[in-house]
């Protein structure tokens, strides 16, 4: 029997897909463990697997330290508005700069949990590499679970950039300005990298493959056509890596208890702008619809609630997908490939990181639509709703995704892949 080790980073998207392989992996007979950061304790507990915590921050409270990101994203709310170019210099930056900050801090406590652990495979889903996993001289395993383009190819849109696959004097536009924004912070990692003994990265660079194995948790039906292919060997795409969540029974509603169901999300994370998701509220209450809305820890927020809108702190949301006719989230990878998992709709509604570039594939490949978060008025909403749960050629589109990736079965492919590494 072997023990498996998965890291993901603090937020709810990479942490369940991490919990969806390593199910997986305790099925095929091994043992599958979870570090995570402080502020993620207990996650991992209740899905039933041990868990080992690391200060991946400055010291602070319990309280500060589960409420770290949560504060971080709220406190950026008036620049989810923006461009993701306009979003480089302000939400970008400071988003690498925190990221930097916890690799930083990891490398204090990751060593010794390793080494108590002593796991065979170590697999990390995080946005940056810690020095620690390859010192501790055991595979280690990338998983990637945002947007494919975190691996950079001249060929396809700059990752967190939101362009088209056509826009080239987009891509250039983007990488200028994004090269000069982080080139301080870049030199900081590298710095950290040089005292870990570790290469320095070329600049603009976070990711690092791993020479073991690097799974990418994105579908077919919306790949990029690289100018490099990936090597088949150590890149493996996990169409179908959907994690098992408990039966979800959609409740009566006061009113159109026969009318379309609607699930509406924006993440761990993006629950936060409070009037956004009021306004949302308000508008799809006034309509022929029912809707589902996950406004996270918020929900004593929300006093006077529409008939037709059951509103909770949480949902089951592979439960609750299959059910609905259609999703509006924020493009979380979750979300993006849920929906073409069970071939359902979807208008997305980004307001940071990989959530642009998510919105602009599925339009592109005609999966769903992308809609600005805020800059729309009632009619155009409802409007959309009504074209996209009826448009022909999307539906036709996410019959076929669905059906590969069904096919797929990509949570059980990774975990036979990771303890397959010597």
């Amino acid at each position: 029997m072997k023990t498996i080790v998965f890291f993901p980073e603090a937020a709810f998207g990479p942490a369940l897909n991490s919990v969806g392989i390593a199910q997986e992996v305790e099925k095929l007979g091994h043992k599958a463990i979870f570090i995570c950061d402080k502020g993620f304790e207990g996650v991992f507990k209740g899905y039933g697997f041990e868990e080992h915590t690391i200060s991946m921050s400055e010291p602070m409270s319990a309280e500060a330290m589960a409420k770290y990101w949560v504060d971080f994203i709220n406190g950026h709310i008036p620049n989810f508005n923006r461009s993701p170019y306009e979003q480089i210099d302000t939400y970008i930056k400071d988003c690498w700069e925190a990221i930097v900050e916890t690799s930083v801090w990891a490398e204090k406590d990751l060593p010794k949990v390793l080494e108590d652990i002593k796991p065979d495979v170590v697999c990390i889903d995080n946005v940056i590499l810690f020095p620690a996993t390859k010192r501790y001289g055991k595979p280690w395993v990338r998983i990637l679970s945002c947007s494919e383009n975190e691996i950079s190819d001249e060929n396809i849109p700059p990752y967190l950039s939101g362009c088209s696959e056509n826009d080239k004097e987009g891509f250039q536009k983007f990488n200028n300005k994004f090269l000069e924004t982080v080139a301080p912070i870049h030199e900081k990692f590298n710095n950290f990298l040089k005292e870990c003994g570790e290469e320095e990265y070329p600049l603009g660079e976070f990711f690092e493959p791993s020479p073991y194995l690097n799974l990418l948790l994105y579908p077919e039906a919306v790949k990029f056509k690289r100018s490099k292919k990936l090597d088949d060997n150590l890149f493996h795409y996990l169409h179908g890596c959907v994690r098992k969540e408990e039966d979800y029974t959609v409740p009566s509603f006061k009113k159109n208890n026969d009318g379309k169901l609607i699930y509406l999300s924006f993440g761990s994370l993006g629950s936060g702008d409070i009037d956004l998701m009021k306004r949302l509220i308000e508008t799809l209450g006034d309509s022929k619809y029912r809707v589902l809305v996950n406004v996270g820890d918020y929900k004593s927020e929300y006093e006077s609630i529409p008939d037709n809108i059951i509103v909770e702190s949480w949902y089951p949301q592979p439960s609750v997908i299959p059910q609905c006719d259609l999703v509006i989230h924020h493009g979380g990878n979750n979300s993006f490939t849920e929906c073409l998992y069970f071939g359902v709709p979807a208008i997305i509604m980004p307001y940071v990181w990989d959530g642009h570039d998510n919105a602009m594939r599925a339009q592109e490949t005609k999966h769903g639509i992308k809609m600005h978060r805020s800059n729309w008025e009632k009619d155009e909403l409802l409007k959309n709703i009504e074209d996209t749960i009826n448009d022909i050629e999307i539906s036709n589109n996410l019959k076929k995704a669905s059906d590969f990736m069904q096919s797929d079965n990509g949570a059980e492919k990774a975990a036979a892949l990771i303890v397959d590494l010597n």
